[in-house]
């Protein structure tokens, strides 16, 4: 309970007594109890009792299992009705820094320019184009919209134009469980034809005539991508034909079509290995052949230009290294010549190629930048670029031939911006900067880059923001992190954690081990059995910036999601009288009976980042760590803890069983609370406005707890 519910209890409770008359105080509301079924899981050593077992329904529709995420969430909206103005006044003060009307950056691809745009008071873009950009007549491709109406969840994740441009084939989900129904729509009449696939991943690939798409099937049962079809337009689903399995349950699928239009990419991918196969646009009907065969622990990407293929591999390159090819000899790897060479120091995370130069995507000391080459492969310079740290990423560049680059910028403090770098003049131009409504301005926040020695001596990066002051104080800090699968956590623009920022606090992101902030290295050291160096290095750098001055070591709150959510379950126990409060988003908590069922969606994938537990030695170390299993009789700080009924990645049961034995063994009187939203899935809400409803939550939980 925090301070200002025990304050309001005892002075309601002084009333009550010095009242003459009788005044009845309406007790705290009770957390939830979930009743406790024994269930053995394992053998031998490797036997468990999970006495919440039982939560688990596939089905979602077990009545005892509903009525208690109902309670749960009754429970999470009496514990903060206290907080419901400041919710309003929250959400109102984030989406108010969205301006009313927006549009991106038009892209040409082929006759039309296309762009995305959102009305005024509308929760989803409309997706648009045009031919004469002098005298644009604007068409609606797709308006989301009116495809979302009366639809509790709705997501439109892909969309494809044919090459005659007449028709768009775009990939909806309305249940939230990232399995699509993909469907093709005439631009001009907006009706849609007849077609229609369910049971897919948003990816989709036209053939060259247009006559055939090209599309991935889920498993039904573990969800991922492992068959390729072809699908011919006007022809029932039942029709399609098969055009590539994939036979190894820790690889998924994907596809798209090549820059170049030449090619559609089959890439087959685990977690250290992968394959890109080929097949001509011009030929639907011919089988794919492989770029280069899979290996263990090879990864590549391929970019096709001319009779070239651009291979971005890190074949004897740790950081990776760009190789060029002759497309008749991709096969042999004897024929790779290097165009790129790998450095232990440079991390190559992306590049396109243009016609005269190429541009890759780097990372080095923990600083992206990107670098133009020439056409041997040398540096001609580097994109410049200001207000570090930043996050860059290379943008829609459609023509190969240009002179222009085009990409994404975002700081801490810096709203999103499309920019477009000149090679032969060295000028920049931004063609727009995200507009912040409310009269904000970047230069009354201040950034920095720090580093911190963590338990090992290994030097570990932080990113941080905050409102600048005339004194240096200890302000209550938001810490985030999430450290897995090599994803790098970028020090983007977040416009709605300057609501935190206004309010006093510091903002924090630690870049852990896991991600490859610092390179592949990076992410070696924070996977497997060295996963424990994720969680050591969040808790350390919490240290660093309360022994540094910056951060109030009584007012720290830590937040992650997914794999971000295991780092958060894991402090929690490890670390608890560190945090305030922990806010742990669709958490990955139930890590060994998880991963010990491979009915469980993305299970088998993900061996090579957790371990398999099936292994005595992965699993023994697994258990070490793992939140769920974990939790003890002591204190916990106050918790908020989300998930989605219908979240493929991350099962609801997860963190429910995770709260629920929480509750039964904690000792402290702290909040613990739950909030299941029974419409969506991983994600959240798609809506633009909606999804800032749960982001009012969780911060009216910060300040509520900050005593």
């Amino acid at each position: 309970m925090s301070m200002q519910r025990i304050v309001l209890f005892f002075l309601t409770s002084l009333l009550a007594a010095c009242s003459t008359e009788t005044v009845v105080t309406k007790a705290p509301p009770m957390p939830p109890v979930a009743k406790q079924v024994a269930t053995p899981l394992g053998e031998g050593n490797m036997r468990r009792v999970d006495e919440f077992y039982w939560i688990r329904d596939d089905t979602r529709s077990d009545p005892e299992v509903l009525a208690l995420l109902e309670a749960e969430n009754d429970y999470t909206r009496a514990m903060m009705a206290g907080t419901e103005a400041l919710q309003t006044t929250l959400f109102e003060e984030i989406t108010r820094r969205l301006p009313a009307r927006d549009s991106s950056v038009p892209v040409q691809n082929g006759a039309h320019w296309y762009y995305r745009a959102f009305e005024a008071g509308f929760e989803y873009p409309i997706f648009k184009r045009f031919k004469d950009a002098e005298n644009p007549e604007h068409e609606t491709v797709l308006n989301v919209n009116a495809l979302a109406q009366n639809a509790d969840y709705f997501s439109v994740q892909n969309w494809v134009v044919s090459p005659d441009d007449q028709y768009v084939a775009y990939a909806e989900d309305r249940v939230s469980r990232r399995v699509y129904t993909i469907k093709v729509r005439h631009i001009n009449s907006q009706a849609d034809l007849e077609d229609e696939i369910k049971g897919a991943s948003p990816s989709i690939a036209w053939s060259s005539n247009g006559d055939y798409l090209f599309y991935i099937k889920k498993h039904p049962q573990t969800l991922l991508g492992n068959a390729v079809y072809r699908h011919k337009i006007g022809t029932p689903q039942a029709l399609d034909t098969l055009v590539y399995e994939e036979l190894d349950n820790t690889y998924s699928l994907w596809l798209t079509e090549s820059r170049s239009d030449s090619f559609i990419y089959i890439i087959a991918s685990s977690t250290e290995s992968s394959e890109v196969l080929l097949i001509p646009r011009s030929e639907p009907l011919a089988s794919p052949r492989a770029v280069l065969a899979r290996s263990e622990t090879h990864e590549y990407r391929v970019r096709h230009l001319g009779d070239q293929l651009y291979i971005l591999t890190n074949w004897e390159a740790e950081n990776y290294r760009l190789m060029r090819v002759p497309l008749k000899d991709s096969a042999d790897q004897n024929q790779w010549q290097v165009f790129i060479e790998g450095r232990s120091d440079v991390f190559i995370e992306d590049f396109e190629v243009f016609t005269d130069h190429v541009v890759t995507q780097e990372m080095n000391a923990g600083a992206q930048r990107l670098m133009i080459y020439n056409k041997t492969g040398e540096v001609i310079q580097q994109i410049p670029v200001t207000d570090m740290p930043a996050t860059l990423s290379l943008s829609a560049n459609p023509n190969a031939d240009s002179p222009l680059v085009r990409y994404e910028y975002s700081s801490l403090r810096s709203p999103d911006a499309t920019v477009e770098f000149d090679t032969r003049t060295g000028d920049t131009r931004v063609l727009k900067e995200q507009k912040i409504a409310g009269g904000f301005n970047q230069d009354h926040y201040k950034t920095e880059y720090l580093s911190f020695a963590a338990r090992d001596g290994q030097q570990v990066p932080i990113s941080l923001v905050y409102k600048r002051s005339d004194q240096k104080e200890p302000r209550p800090a938001y810490l985030y992190a999430y450290g897995s699968y090599g994803y790098s956590t970028g020090a983007y623009f977040r416009s709605s954690i300057f609501s935190l920022l206004d309010r006093g606090f510091l903002y924090a992101i630690i870049h852990v081990r896991g991600g490859q902030e610092l390179g592949r290295s990076w992410y070696e050291a924070g996977r497997l059995r060295q996963k424990k160096n994720t969680f050591n290095d969040f808790v350390d750098g919490s240290n660093f910036l309360v022994d540094q001055g910056l951060a109030d070591g009584e007012r720290l709150f830590a937040a992650g999601g997914s794999a971000g959510g295991l780092l958060m379950g894991v402090i929690a126990n490890e670390a608890p009288e560190r945090y305030q409060g922990i806010i742990a988003h669709v958490p990955f908590v139930d890590v060994i009976t998880t991963m010990l069922d491979e009915t469980i969606p993305l299970t088998t994938g993900e061996y090579r980042e957790w371990g398999n537990p099936n292994n005595p030695d992965d699993y023994a170390y697994m258990l070490s760590y793992s939140p769920y299993d974990q939790i003890k009789a002591q204190d916990y700080p106050h918790m908020l803890v989300t998930t989605g009924l219908h979240d493929s990645q991350v099962q609801y049961f997860e963190p429910v069983k995770w709260v629920s034995r929480l509750r039964r063994l904690k000792t402290d009187e702290h909040d613990l609370l739950l909030d299941v939203d029974m419409k969506t899935g991983h994600s959240g809400s798609t809506g633009r406005y909606e999804r800032y409803r749960k982001t009012a939550l969780e911060y009216a939980f910060v300040l509520d707890h900050l005593d």
